[in-house]
């Protein structure tokens, strides 16, 4: 850690802890196998990619939505199909965030959604952030842009990554955003240049300040002179 500032205070992280469902997701494996969306998935809002119940998707495809585009109604339905429901989806969250380190943290559903027993802290968040920067799954799909989604119905749906210091960055590589009124504006950010590698968290920001400020330091922590 080279900066930390209110590092260790709970706060609602919106949907940058969607990390911790795609880390969960990709352990169990089987990401080529076919998930069939269950009726739940028609009450979550309001972020949503628009897949229907009964509609069958490969773990893959849901995943680059979710990374991608972040959409609420796919965590949901990763979550149901991995372990039955989002409640106990939600145990599994805390188990692997305590394994983590992550002890300040508490979850209790796979997309950030407000809920007043569920927070994290901006230095648990960077353990987070680190786990999943070392998988190559996760790697791949948050450094996306732009993709196709194509619905199990024949339609398709182009998706943008809501990281704008991913687009306009060239050396940043992900990672995720997330915003509620309780959070705020999220973002947790990642670059490479030189063979250094960064991650950034900032939470509890806004529309003004998050991109310019999340840039602002992953640029400086990329030119720090690291003595070993």
């Amino acid at each position: 850690f080279y900066h930390q500032k209110n590092a260790a205070k709970r706060t609602p992280v919106a949907s940058t802890q969607k990390l911790l469902t795609a880390l969960l997701v990709i352990q169990s494996g089987d990401l080529d196998g076919k998930v069939t969306v269950q009726p739940e998935i028609a009450k979550v809002e309001p972020t949503v990619i628009g897949i229907k119940p009964g509609q069958r998707y490969t773990r893959r495809e849901l995943l680059k939505g979710l990374l991608v585009r972040s959409g609420n109604d796919i965590a949901e339905c990763l979550a149901i199909d991995n372990a039955g429901s989002v409640e106990a989806f939600s145990e599994r969250m805390n188990e692997y965030a305590l394994w983590l380190g992550m002890a300040d943290s508490h979850f209790t559903n796979p997309h950030g959604l407000p809920d007043s027993r569920q927070y994290s802290t901006a230095h648990d968040m960077a353990l987070l952030a680190f786990e999943a920067y070392q998988n190559p799954v996760i790697r791949g799909m948050v450094k996306i842009k732009t993709c196709d989604f194509n619905f199990s119905d024949g339609k398709k749906r182009i998706l943008t990554n809501t990281n704008r210091v991913l687009r306009n960055y060239p050396f940043c590589n992900g990672m995720k955003t997330g915003y509620t009124r309780a959070s705020g504006k999220c973002l947790i950010s990642s670059a490479s240049k030189d063979g250094r590698d960064c991650i950034v968290v900032v939470i509890g920001s806004s529309s003004a300040h998050i991109w310019k400020d999340s840039r602002a330091l992953l640029e400086w922590t990329l030119k720090l002179e690291i003595q070993s």
